[in-house]
């Protein structure tokens, strides 16, 4: 007899008959990876912490007054890892292609800022005319970082190679990074420009195609709510600014995916963990209705 377990050990503790492959829409993909973090370690410990964080967080969410799990969220078991930083991605984009294919909203929880380009390659060929929304402190727009071109200082660089990206939230940038944004043209709002009055949402969204993958860095945030990453950097986004966008985006373009990245969970401070495990299930409740 197969042995019950009430509160199975997957995000939100969602009953089986909600969180079983079959049933679910939306599947959460564990990476633990962080073998090109070149700050603060720790990215690695991430999805666990997302995951359990969940457990004890209500499904029902009090501002949309909607229960979100009976989309159904099946969490999958944890990638298997490779040292490499570019095999790594192409792990990442078989693994994400496989379950697209399967009709599955994939939501990947990192692990470093590396992994989203197999996702997001994974994700634009399945859908052509696929844009990216990056949202991050930094640019990430590096060629090479630390001798590999997959590096997490060059995900959005590669990113853009593929597919249309559109920057949200950048704080801290190298000078090659300002060089290439100046030649691409692309559209990058500064955290500095994010002010009330400024309509920095709007112009963010209008740059973007009709159908968009997010790839959202815990960074992006302030430190003061999310301390807990591997390179925070001063002057980030707020809990309901950042919800106020994610929310104005929902209604106006179709999310077809997402990932939560760069989380590096701190010893007896588990807010940060909380919080990332809320934003997600935030995101899931916007985009993959």
């Amino acid at each position: 007899m197969e042995p019950h377990f009430s509160s199975p050990f997957n995000f939100g503790a969602i009953p089986r008959e909600l969180s079983a492959y079959g049933r679910s829409k939306v599947v959460i993909l564990p990476v633990p990876y962080d073998a090109s973090t070149t700050y603060r370690s720790g990215a690695r410990e991430g999805p666990y912490a997302i995951i359990a964080a969940s457990r004890n967080m209500e499904l029902y969410d009090a501002e949309s007054g909607r229960n979100f799990s009976g989309v159904g969220i099946c969490t999958l078991d944890e990638l298997d890892i490779l040292v490499d930083p570019e095999k790594m991605c192409h792990r990442v984009y078989e693994a994400v292609s496989a379950l697209v294919s399967d009709g599955k909203f994939v939501v990947l929880l990192g692990g470093e800022h590396s992994l989203s380009f197999g996702s997001a390659r994974a994700h634009a060929e399945q859908h052509p005319g696929l844009s990216v929304l990056h949202i991050d402190a930094h640019g990430d727009l590096r060629d090479e970082n630390g001798g590999s071109r997959f590096d997490h200082g060059c995900v959005a660089r590669r990113i853009s190679e593929i597919c249309p990206i559109v920057q949200v939230g950048i704080r801290s940038l190298g000078q090659e990074e300002a060089e290439f944004i100046r030649k691409s043209g692309h559209t990058v709002i500064y955290a500095a420009d994010m002010q009330v009055g400024h309509n920095w949402m709007d112009e963010a969204i209008d740059a973007l195609s009709d159908t968009v993958f997010v790839t959202f860095d815990i960074d992006a945030m302030d430190p003061s709510l999310f301390p807990a990453t591997g390179t925070p950097e001063p002057g980030g986004m707020h809990w309901y600014q950042a919800l106020a966008f994610l929310k104005r985006l929902s209604e106006r373009r179709k999310v077809v995916g997402f990932d939560l990245v760069e989380l590096s969970p701190q010893a007896g401070n588990v807010s940060a963990d909380y919080s990332a495990a809320k934003l997600a299930y935030k995101m899931i409740g916007m985009f993959a209705r």
